[in-house]
């Protein structure tokens, strides 16, 4: 099976991961694929990856990029921050962030979207102030497909049982 991914515009990014997730219920397969398109389509990032919810913590899922760190604590780091407040959160500087939770040293700009009683999304960038309104708006509509799907999946998961 040969794959073709050159999306000309946000818009045409949205569309494909859209129709990606209609065609895939496998969680951990999504996860992957939604981490490689998005590190494939954002141009100087350095990791973009989940971290998934597990009772106090989100734990490592997956991602594009260096190792990183396996657990993070709800309300630690940009990551539990995001995810305790239910809110996005961007970054310019990672060094300013009270408590930033430093996986790679070389992290210099982070964006955070979670998905309540799921995880989040974590992208880093190598350089300063990498994220704006664009990346926050296009990322923030990729975790609601995300979200749509899961609660798609869940919905069909409670039917059968």
């Amino acid at each position: 099976m040969s794959f073709s991914f050159e999306p000309r515009s946000d818009e045409e990014f949205l569309s494909y991961i859209a129709s990606y997730l209609q065609n895939d219920d496998r969680l951990v397969s999504n996860l992957a694929n939604l981490s490689a398109l998005i590190y494939q389509y954002l141009d100087n990032i350095s990791w973009c990856g989940f971290y998934l919810l597990d009772g106090n913590e989100l734990y490592l899922g997956p991602f594009q990029g260096k190792v990183a760190c396996t657990k993070i604590k709800i309300g630690k780091g940009v990551c539990g921050t995001s995810y305790q407040r239910g809110e996005t959160i961007v970054v310019d500087d990672v060094n300013t962030f009270p408590g930033h939770i430093a996986c790679d040293s070389a992290s210099r700009s982070e964006i955070v979207v979670p998905i309540e009683g799921f995880g989040v999304l974590d992208i880093d960038s190598t350089s300063f102030s990498r994220f704006g309104g664009r990346e926050k708006a296009l990322l923030e509509e990729v975790m609601n497909l995300l979200s749509k799907k899961l609660n798609c999946s869940n919905a069909s998961q409670n039917e059968e049982v």
